[in-house]
């Protein structure tokens, strides 16, 4: 019997919904933000010294980053981008960002629920160094669901 090796975290890709297909739009280099968390309630209760009660009160998802060479040619997510920017035409869009394992089929799938660009921004530009220039988008969005 074979042992078990975790997946890596490189083979993976992202597909954004009611935005149009591009195979561009599909790769990233990095995803972050896959994160959910509790926030809590304290309670203290009369006459109890030694602790407190601290209760869950609702999750919370904090943003999404995603990263990727800076595209110069059609991007439907740029021009997504953009017109929430400059025309403040916001349509949310659910996100699908599955990994694949080395057949490029799917292991685990994030399904993101109506997000929506909060931050665009790309790397300093700098004649010192030979480095890519890196696109970076904040989505802010409801929830996730994992399968």
């Amino acid at each position: 019997m074979a042992g078990y090796y975790p997946p890596v975290g490189f083979h993976f890709k992202v597909e954004f919904t009611g935005l149009g297909k591009s195979d561009n739009d599909t790769r990233f280099q990095a995803v972050t933000g896959l994160t959910v968390e509790y926030e809590t309630e304290t309670v203290k209760e009369g006459g109890e010294n030694r602790f407190e009660h601290i209760l869950p009160v609702r999750t919370k998802y904090p943003d999404l980053t995603l990263k990727r060479g800076m595209l110069l040619t059609d991007s439907k997510i740029f021009d997504w981008c953009m017109k929430a920017f400059q025309d403040r035409e916001f349509t949310p869009s659910d996100i699908v960002i599955t990994l694949l394992n080395h057949e490029h089929e799917p292991i685990r799938t994030w399904n993101v629920a109506q997000a929506w660009p909060k931050k665009w921004s790309i790397t300093e530009l700098n004649a010192e160094t030979s480095s890519i220039v890196i696109e970076s988008l904040d989505l802010r969005y409801r929830f996730f669901t994992v399968s």
